[in-house]
């Protein structure tokens, strides 16, 4: 069984910043892709970026390319989340997830490409 544990998130005024941190059990941390989707109200979770089991591909929505960067430290089980220049419709809960065993990357821009998830964490960016 994997453990996904968010933190970080808060309330930050519009054009702040703020890093999310995902820690994960277990011992196979490092083997699997990983990914941060995001969820407003009433709306569908959408996916906000990704990251390869070796850090060495990212993936990016529109929405927050140039303002996000995904990074991952596999020797503390852990994958960050680091947003910039924060705008309302930023506001969500945000998701942490592993990538589901054969996924390929075509597939981390959905949620059906993850098996686990977090409990997410509040972000709230007020105008």
């Amino acid at each position: 069984q994997v453990q996904l544990v968010e933190s970080g998130g808060g309330l930050v005024q519009a054009g702040g910043s703020l890093r999310l941190s995902c820690a994960a059990s277990g011992r196979t941390f490092s083997s699997y892709g990983m990914g941060w989707f995001r969820q407003a109200p009433g709306k569908e979770r959408e996916f906000v970026a990704a990251i390869s089991w070796s850090g060495g591909s990212t993936y990016y929505a529109d929405s927050v390319k140039g303002r996000v960067t995904i990074s991952r430290d596999n020797a503390k089980n852990t994958v960050y989340l680091q947003m910039h220049s924060l705008k309302p419709e930023d506001t969500a809960v945000y998701y942490c997830a592993r990538v589901r065993p054969g996924a390929a990357g075509a597939s981390y821009y959905y949620t059906a490409g993850y098996d686990y998830w977090g409990q997410g964490t509040q972000v709230t960016v007020s105008s």
